[in-house]
């Protein structure tokens, strides 16, 4: 299929200027004047642009000449109705946006290098080539720069044994000719492009791929490394939730520029806790190579270790994947990949996802924590003890139990005993957490009971878990809360097994609540996301009655 030029300029301009009010028209026209394509708001005379264009064209040729690159420059005018703001795409190509002349132009500048960038890409576009048009709302991932707000907005995950579903902003920075855009365009479009062009601003590429059983959506921000956009680079870096530094493998010069890229990151996020990765490319051009694999991981190494002067944080270390040899484990990780031949490049993005994804939980973690410990404080402030049990198999492994007594703002456990087959935990606040397995049990006092059956390949239920649950139920008083967690195999029915949980009736008689739940071989999460279920509807029974 021809490559429809007019009808990708017009669906970007038109979306251009439906996402900016402030912008009241949009052209690009050549050194002559010419308009290749508009779009306007209102009754603007785009001819009279278009002159104006052409007059402005001596005028940025000489703003331009004075940039290292020799295709950029940039210019702005006022008139009595207008602010009128150039940008040169190339030597024959000028970007006009006509403004309001009280709208101020450095918010609407990140936002027309962007366009820019976008003209650029279809005009030099062949047939087959990738252009995604959706432009970036940034006054949106400033508003989702807290982590609070990212993960209620930006992280959607699914059961964890089930594969999870996540979406990141990711920005890919570094010197100029390193390589960032072939990068991407080999990831998404697994294709290399040999001619090179300046990223003009910033390039925002969307992209869906699996990496460790999840689906992971990257909102990739390609963003351009001329000194003179620095002064935007913040506003394209908010809400950033992990990052490439990009450096060439035959430039040392790249290299040492890694550090300064790092504290320019530092300084523009809010959240220090950002998932790096440091990617040497060009890895392909052996005899060109000026920097080692060696130092390639000491710089990232060694900038892990400056990461702790910048902020402290409750989250863990990442695991670093790329040195897996040498067992290390780092903030920052370093891999190398090609871009010409493919080499690593995925395994680069795979590991930028699984940062983010083992970030992602632990932030979850802390959020659940957070949430358990606080329906524990509501109900002991309304009534003086709270008692919950956890029964298994085994009393060596109990991750209930484990979670709940790892909460330091629960406080430490004033006494414990232990009896055969029983721990006992109790809080100065009226907190008792019990520990007992299958066999024997004493719940009487329980306000909860959390059992866990492990049913990994099993087809159906084990007899002797029936005679259990109705021992629980039988044991345990009126009004209090019974939650039946089965660990599943993936390939194993969980319809069939709840079919055979028939004891909602006997349950019912005895007016307690008996709650059903399954658990992976990944199973934290979900363990924590049942006790705060179990622990709210404790609270609901206790004020119901």
């Amino acid at each position: 299929m021809p490559l429809q030029r007019s009808q990708l300029f017009k669906e970007l301009l038109s979306k251009f200027i439906e996402l900016n009010p402030e912008v009241e028209a949009v052209i690009v026209s050549d050194v002559e004047g010419f308009i290749i394509a508009g779009e306007k708001r209102k009754d603007v005379d785009m001819e009279l642009v278009s002159f104006l264009t052409s007059i402005v064209n001596p005028i940025i040729e000489r703003i331009r000449n004075e940039f290292s690159f020799k295709k950029f420059g940039t210019a702005s005018f006022d008139t009595n109705e207008y602010r009128l703001l150039f940008i040169s795409i190339d030597e024959a190509t000028t970007l006009s946006l006509v403004i309001k002349n009280l709208a101020s132009i450095d918010k609407v500048s990140p936002y027309a290098y962007f366009l820019a960038e976008k003209t650029a890409q279809i005009l030099t576009a062949v047939e087959g080539d990738l252009i995604q048009l959706n432009i970036p709302d940034f006054e949106y991932d400033v508003k989702l720069s807290k982590i609070s707000d990212r993960l209620k907005n930006q992280i959607y995950q699914s059961k964890l044994d089930h594969g999870g579903s996540y979406r990141f902003k990711f920005i890919i920075i570094g010197d100029h000719e390193v390589g960032k855009t072939s990068l991407i365009r080999r990831f998404v479009e697994k294709k290399f492009y040999a001619d090179y062009r300046t990223t003009i601003g910033l390039n925002v590429i969307s992209h869906n791929f699996e990496a460790f059983e999840n689906k992971v959506s990257l909102f990739l921000w390609d963003i351009g490394a001329q000194q003179y956009f620095k002064r935007y680079r913040k506003t394209y870096y908010n809400g950033c939730q992990a990052a490439f530094i990009v450096f060439d493998l035959t430039s040392r010069k790249s290299f040492e520029n890694v550090a300064n890229w790092q504290n320019e990151l530092m300084e523009f996020i809010e959240n220090q806790e950002l998932p790096i990765v440091i990617v040497g490319n060009k890895s392909d051009l052996t005899e060109k190579r000026v920097v080692s694999f060696e130092e390639g991981t000491k710089l990232a190494s060694d900038l892990s270790e400056l990461t702790k002067y910048y902020t402290s944080s409750s989250l863990t270390d990442f695991s670093d994947l790329s040195s897996v040899y040498e067992k290390v484990h780092t903030k920052i990780s370093y891999i190398e990949t090609s871009a010409l031949t493919g080499e690593n490049v995925v395994n680069a993005f795979r590991l930028i996802s699984y940062h983010f994804i083992i970030k992602s939980r632990e932030i979850e973690e802390l959020n659940l924590k957070s949430r358990i410990q606080g329906v524990i404080f509501s109900i002991l402030k309304e009534t003086d003890s709270l008692t919950i049990t956890f029964i298994t198999k085994d009393q060596y492994w109990s991750p209930g139990l484990q979670i709940l007594t790892e909460i330091k703002e629960l406080g430490y456990f004033s006494k414990f005993k232990e009896k055969k087959n029983e721990k006992v935990f109790e809080y100065p606040n009226g907190l008792t957490i019990k520990s007992c397995i299958y066999d024997t049990f004493k719940i009487s006092d329980s306000d909860g009971v959390f059992c866990i059956f492990d049913a990994r390949d099993k087809l159906h239920i084990d007899p002797i878990w029936k005679d259990n649950i109705i021992k629980i139920i039988e044991k345990i008083k009126k009004n209090k809360v019974v939650l039946i967690g089965f660990r599943v195999s993936k390939h194993i029915n969980w319809s069939v097994l709840m079919k055979e949980m028939d004891f909602d009736e006997i349950a019912e008689n005895k007016m307690v609540s008996l709650l059903y739940f399954k658990i992976g071989e990944d199973y934290r999460l979900e363990i924590y996301e049942q006790l705060e279920v179990m622990l709210s509807t404790i609270k609901n029974l206790l004020f119901s009655y």
